[in-house]
């Protein structure tokens, strides 16, 4: 089986995370109803990550926070609404478990951010010495095509988000509709329906990821909002290569 389809799924896990109108951090604050009246329903779908070695877990502040991925030996790629306003980042690193894993941390000055899109690279102070994510090239993503989304997000329906984080990283299938609408900051992004599972708080800088032309199994997008009912816009990684590429070399 390739690496595309190395991500087992179980029909009861939960993937989730990030919010539709302002990207909420799980760790920060619940999300409340349109009504005001309390937390926002989660969705719970998706299935349990088999193997993912480049996934992060970001803690703001020593918090659980969000996803991200492994780029290269020194860089980590998440969401720049997860870095907004954190005096230490740091993540955990080579497990599925995110009690587990060793834990790295931003250098000082090691955390930049996108100058429009939703995009934050993080260089952290050790190697970490696992299979980095490719980054796609553009067109690496179709409408149309079923594509993969990885994260630690909410799992739960009846209580705040940051009650309910999923110990184990969770992977759910989405469905691309659009590949330039826009990210929470209006940056270009791939725009999805929901397949197996949705997005929620605490997936929100999570991968997305794609089959490539080539059969390679690439990143595409980063979780920027979602609705977690139904769409989700991850900003579209292959179209700021360029940008990824003058700061972590890939």
């Amino acid at each position: 089986m390739s690496l595309a389809r190395i991500f087992a799924r179980t029909a009861t896990a939960a993937l989730i995370a990030v919010g539709m109108a302002a990207p909420a951090q799980a760790a920060v604050s619940a999300p409340v109803a349109d009504d005001g009246s309390g937390p926002e329903t989660m969705i719970i779908d998706g299935g349990y990550a088999d193997d993912a070695p480049w996934a992060a877990r970001m803690f703001a502040d020593g918090r659980q926070a969000c996803s991200a991925s492994v780029i290269a030996p020194k860089w980590v790629l998440t969401a720049q609404h997860c870095v907004q306003g954190a005096n230490q980042v740091s993540f955990r690193v080579g497990s599925l478990d995110q009690t587990q894993g060793r834990e790295v941390f931003a250098v000082p000055g090691g955390v930049h951010v996108h100058p429009s899109a939703d995009l934050a690279l993080v260089n952290v102070g050790s190697s970490v010495d696992v299979e980095y994510a490719p980054i796609g090239a553009p067109g690496a993503a179709e409408v149309g095509e079923t594509v993969q989304t990885y994260g630690w997000g909410a799992t739960c329906t009846d209580r705040p988000e940051i009650e309910c984080q999923s110990q184990w990283l969770k992977v759910a299938d989405v469905t691309v509709t659009d590949t330039s609408c826009s990210d929470y900051r209006g940056g270009t992004a791939i725009c999805a329906y929901r397949g197996d599972g949705i997005p929620a708080g605490g997936d929100s800088g999570g991968p997305m990821f794609a089959t490539a032309a080539d059969g390679d199994y690439v990143q595409v997008g980063v979780a920027s909002t979602s609705d977690r009912s139904s769409r989700t816009a991850y900003t579209n990684v292959t179209r700021y290569s360029s940008w990824i590429g003058s700061l972590a070399g890939v």
